[in-house]
């Protein structure tokens, strides 16, 4: 397969980094292509702006989705958003590591998002009208590959637990895992997720290494997560709610998993 590691961590020698280098090795040993997308090391601009578009328009006020949507049509995005467009459809599986910070992914891999799903390309994609509301959650431009999440988190795993003070794991990370991912269309696996990333010796390492490994040599055959499709039946359109009669009387994440 192909895989694209979309990374994120400020400092090489980090047990983020230590898994980032165990990830690609262990998935090119196994003899799949690794591209590798280092947004610290690559300096990557996070800020969404004007700039983007190569050929703005400097008569008018900035817009930032119109202004992606031109851009992206006229093949005038600046050439770094262009490059992780064309990593994205190489792709047959993309990874987001990060450490999680303040319940979500780290600025610059947010801005990474904010100026690579490009209108046109991960969002204001097909039919808009009273019977579809464009090809979004679980269809779109990247349908038909995979996505996965490594996330490190400093706190207990029970401080993520159902009745845990943080709230559920689950609900955290889902609007990275159903907004971020599953909406231009990708099948979203379970997270890799590490806890207690600051208490670490090399006998944890090692063992938290081989349950990394376990994820990585199932990345084509692991169940995804069930997220519902927006135009599978299971909603109302244009409204965009969940029908009445699926999970009667319940509300909040869960409804929109099988």
């Amino acid at each position: 397969m192909k895989i694209l590691l979309v990374y994120a961590h400020p400092e090489p020698h980090s047990l983020n980094g230590a898994l980032k280098d165990f990830t690609v090795h262990h998935l090119q040993k196994a003899g799949h292509q690794v591209q590798v997308s280092d947004l610290y090391a690559m300096r990557w601009k996070s800020v969404l702006d004007a700039d983007d578009n190569l050929a703005a328009q400097t008569d008018a006020p900035f817009n930032p989705s119109l202004d992606s949507q031109r851009a992206f049509a006229n093949g005038t995005q600046s050439q770094d958003i262009a490059a992780e467009q064309e990593k994205l459809l190489w792709a047959d599986v993309l990874i987001l590591q990060f450490p999680l910070w303040w319940f979500s992914m780290p600025a610059i891999m947010k801005g990474w998002v904010d100026r690579v799903y490009a209108n046109g390309f991960a969002y204001g994609v097909g039919e808009h009208s009273d019977a579809r509301w464009g090809d979004r959650y679980g269809e779109g431009t990247l349908a038909g590959k995979r996505a996965m999440l490594i996330v490190t988190v400093g706190g207990w795993e029970s401080h993520y637990a159902a009745r845990g003070i943080n709230g559920p794991i689950e609900d955290i990370l889902f609007p990275i895992q159903h907004g971020i991912l599953h909406f231009p269309g990708f099948e979203v696996l379970p997270p890799q997720v590490l806890y207690r990333s600051d208490r670490m010796d090399d006998e944890r390492f090692t063992e938290l290494r081989n349950q990394l490994a376990q994820r990585l040599d199932g990345l084509a055959h692991t169940p995804p997560i069930p997220f519902r499709r927006q135009n599978g039946g299971d909603y109302d359109i244009p409204a965009l709610t969940l029908r009445a009669d699926l999970a009667p009387g319940q509300g909040g994440f869960g409804v929109h998993r099988e």
